[in-house]
């Protein structure tokens, strides 16, 4: 199971975590303020009252994303552990969480008693072990996979240290906990994951922290994020018109889409979508997002646009809402998959005539369409193309391809997540064509072979040999010497009717 399918929030409810986060909140609404008016003084949140927000916050967003599969539960540590719901799906919302705090109340005064955050994490470990509904049925189901259901476990404590010794300690102090919970376990069948990683980070009450938690949910999740500017809203003294508000600039990965004229999301103006995905706004109780909403759920649609690198903008998604639901819908903006490939010597369309593919002879080649995948080949290409076959390998796009063909082989479940052969190959296809220009035009460095060859090549490999590492050397010294004897870098020439290299 991943660790995504659980996730335990160990909350610190010591005396400490009563004090104020010194967050200044505005109290004065009041419009109009005649002479001798004396402003209310602002207040400031205590640290519980930051971290149960910046939780609750946290399980807004995954349940909002994820209405199934993804359960989270909380714990609350001062004087013992009170466990606030289980991993029934019943207790798996806001306002069972919201319930059971409000019956915890604020954390007590300081008193000479044992409080500590160790007794949340010890309950934490307990929880861990215990079956969800979807562990418990594929452990009693009849595939031969029943007995390798994983119980992995993502832990959050938020809670004050003094020092990086205190973080270090309780660190040991978990993983102690975690070899004693399997020792308890051993007799039956609900054992803990006995690798554990940690992560610190260390912010401010307040504002920050629930940042914090909306930067770890992404990478927690693998969700992406999307910012809609240009959000049309009235204002209340002026309602004839309405103004923009966009939002502050993010601390993680964002893509900037504008808003476009709003359309009615009926059936005969259905978009041809490829793609579409649930969304949550990330903050709530902001303006524009409550504008946004509101206008997709009463059954609207917004379609938005998104710049071209060339200049100008085209639509490229659609929000709408299904079901009390909000999506973002990905429209087609490239060639539609169902017309026939172009050939080389025409162009695609007209326009791209310089693909990276080697030509001589006089060989004219074509795209061929092999499983969904496009590839190119000779107009000679008999029925039976054997990838393996070296005579219709092209000297870029085939070498890539053949270098990161996949092959069966059978899993060892004991190997950890990072280490499976199928993360090992996403690595290595994501480090070979981190730079990896379809067109010549896009590209100089690949058009100067016969100065840097076998450099990209070398440069793909997770390890150098020493006698790689002097060939390397020796190209870029090569590179240095023309470069001060100021001669020109010849590219040949590709025999094609496009753009000469840029």
């Amino acid at each position: 199971m991943n660790a995504n399918h659980k996730t335990i929030f160990v909350l610190d409810h010591t005396p400490y975590f009563g004090i104020s986060s010194e967050y200044l909140i505005e109290f004065d609404f009041t419009k109009s303020r005649g002479p001798g008016f004396i402003p209310l003084a602002p207040i400031s949140k205590s640290l519980w009252t930051c971290s149960v927000e910046a939780a609750i916050e946290y399980c807004r967003v995954v349940w909002d994303l994820f209405p199934q599969g993804k359960l989270v539960r909380f714990i609350v540590s001062d004087l013992s552990a009170r466990t606030l719901n289980t991993w029934s799906p019943q207790q798996q919302n806001i306002q069972h969480i919201i319930s059971s705090l409000a019956s915890i109340g604020t954390p007590p005064r300081p008193q000479q008693e044992d409080f500590s955050v160790i007794h949340g994490l010890k309950a934490a470990a307990e929880a861990h072990c215990e079956c969800t509904d979807i562990q418990h049925e594929k452990r009693t189901s009849l595939t031969e996979n029943a007995s390798k259901v994983l119980n992995r476990c993502r832990v959050i404590v938020i809670m004050s240290a003094r020092d990086d010794a205190s973080m270090k300690s309780l660190e040991d102090i978990f993983q102690n906990i975690l070899i004693q919970q399997n020792k308890i376990a051993a007799s039956s069948d609900q054992l803990v994951s006995s690798i554990l990683t940690s992560e610190v980070h260390s912010v401010k009450a307040g504002g920050e922290l629930s940042g914090k938690l909306s930067n770890l949910i992404m990478s927690h999740y693998n969700l992406g994020s999307t910012t809609v500017t240009g959000i049309p809203m009235k204002e209340e003294q002026n309602a004839s018109s309405s103004a923009n508000y966009d939002r502050d600039g993010t601390d993680y990965e964002t893509v900037t889409l504008k808003w476009c004229t709003p359309r009615g999301c009926s059936a005969s103006e259905m978009q041809n979508c490829i793609a579409m995905h649930r969304i949550t706004p990330a903050d709530v109780n902001s303006r524009p997002s409550s504008c946004l909403i509101n206008f997709l759920l009463s059954g609207r649609s917004v379609m938005l646009e998104m710049p071209r690198k060339a200049g100008g903008k085209m639509i490229s998604h659609l929000l709408a809402a299904h079901g009390g639901e909000i999506f973002v819908h990905t429209l087609v903006t490239a060639r539609s998959v169902l017309e026939d490939p172009p050939s080389i010597s025409e162009g695609s369309g007209g326009r791209i005539t310089d693909y990276r593919i080697t030509v001589s002879g006089g060989k004219e080649y074509h795209l061929l369409r092999i499983e969904g995948v496009m590839f190119f080949a000779q107009r000679t290409l008999r029925p039976s193309f054997n990838l393996d076959d070296k005579c219709y390998w092209f000297q870029d796009f085939g070498m890539m391809m053949k270098n990161n063909k996949l092959f069966p082989r059978k899993r060892k479940y004991e190997q950890t997540e990072e280490e499976t052969l199928l993360n090992r190959s996403r690595a290595q296809l994501d480090r070979h064509t981190k730079f990896w220009p379809i067109t010549i035009s896009a590209t100089f460095l690949f058009n100067l072979k016969n100065y840097v060859d076998p450099l990209p090549t070398l440069m793909l490999k997770e390890e150098l040999t020493d006698e790689e590492v002097v060939e390397c050397k020796q190209i870029i010294y090569s590179l240095i010497g023309q470069e001060s004897k100021h001669e020109p870098l010849q590219t040949p020439s590709m025999g094609q009717r496009g753009k000469g290299p840029k």
